[in-house]
């Protein structure tokens, strides 16, 4: 990494992190780029994200918001990042993870790696051999309400790391646009759909 930069982000970092969101959502965020398009311009695009990322003048866009019809009758709110926040996310959740992967509980399945939901489904299958009760419990709206401050502060008992810190809270309070074009800010939640979103709203229960 050159060393007129300041964050310790290199360009290998960047490169692993698109190897990681190529293969995974291919629509376009606000900006209409696809997956396909940011690729036909690989090179620069990859370079011109790591030099604002390792400079800290990288301030993501807003998300685009998109509403997913529910069995209910409701919506599911779908926020999509554009194609270089995915990579940029993906930057700081593959230098988080490994710090705190380790502090989950081993029966802790969502979004973990190495893990799957079948995996999820046979712990109970066998240990409904040993009890005879269920407990079912669900946090309502949870991704949509949850404090910024306590993701934050929750973030911080695993990192002194200033750079991750400042990222993390860009990306909590870049604004939404809305399916009517509206531009809203975020005051609190985040929004399903994003790369570090599940990393983020998984330390503060850890």
């Amino acid at each position: 990494m050159s060393s007129s930069k300041s964050l310790p982000i290199t360009k290998q970092m960047v490169w692993q992190a698109w190897l990681q969101i190529r293969s995974n959502g291919k629509a376009a965020g606000v900006d209409g780029k696809s997956l396909t398009e940011f690729e036909s311009n690989l090179k620069d695009n990859l370079y011109r994200l790591w030099n604002r990322l390792a400079s800290g003048s990288y301030f993501p866009p807003a998300v685009k918001r998109v509403e997913i019809p529910k069995g209910d009758g409701g919506v599911r709110p779908l926020g999509i990042p554009t194609v270089a926040d995915r990579v940029a996310q993906m930057v700081i959740k593959q230098h988080l993870e490994p710090l705190i992967e380790p502090c989950f509980d081993e029966d802790s399945y969502g979004y973990r790696p190495g893990k799957s939901a079948h995996q999820a489904l046979e712990r109970p299958r066998s240990r409904c051999w040993q009890t005879n009760w269920v407990l079912d419990l669900d946090i309502k709206g949870f991704f949509d309400s949850i404090d910024h401050d306590l993701v934050l502060k929750a973030l911080v008992r695993h990192t002194g790391d200033k750079w991750v810190l400042m990222y993390v809270t860009r990306w909590l309070k870049a604004p939404v646009l809305m399916p009517d074009g509206q531009l809203v800010p975020t005051l609190k939640g985040t929004p399903q759909g994003g790369v570090i979103t599940p990393l983020t709203q998984s330390i503060t229960f850890v």
